[in-house]
């Protein structure tokens, strides 16, 4: 089942990038008490996602902010060095970037694709989503192949 908008984040653990090394966070607990823009790629590193979805977000980081957002997530079924690395790469500082490593929290909230077609396998799939206090207000999940609805400027529009 999909989550959807009024619903609570689930109970599924992510991994939250740090200087520190990786730290494991649970979702339900993670986005309590705070407004959240939460987006998902497929993967780090990947065309779209590299080119636009991550960019998108690091450029219109001020004006989310500005607009209510206390943060910004990523999330993508990765491992955490990879999505570190991915960050930094992207020059993404004001980014938090959550790895879903066993695609946990892609699962818990009903948004997997199939990517084996690509070698990739079972993946989260591009949305965008507005967590506060652990509740969805928005959610903007993509059509299969496109890069609209989970853009940063369709979220600043819903803010």
């Amino acid at each position: 089942m999909t989550i959807a908008t009024g619903d609570k984040l689930p109970q599924a653990t992510l991994v939250k990038v740090t200087e520190g090394g990786p730290e494991q966070v649970n979702a339900a607990d993670y986005f309590k008490g705070r407004k959240v823009a939460l987006f998902s790629v497929p993967g780090a590193f990947t065309p779209t996602c590299s080119a636009k979805h991550l960019p998108g977000y690091v450029e219109k980081a001020a004006e989310l902010k500005a607009r209510g957002i206390d943060e910004i997530a990523c999330t993508a079924v990765n491992d955490a060095f990879v999505m570190g690395a991915w960050g930094k790469a992207g020059g993404a500082d004001q980014v938090t970037m959550l790895a879903d490593g066993n695609g946990d929290f892609a699962q818990a909230v009903g948004l997997t694709m199939d990517g084996k077609a690509f070698g990739m396998g079972t993946r989260g799939q591009r949305y965008s989503m507005i967590v506060n206090d652990g509740v969805v207000e928005q959610l903007n999940v993509e059509a299969p192949g496109e890069f609209k609805v989970s853009s940063a400027d369709h979220m600043l529009e819903q803010l």
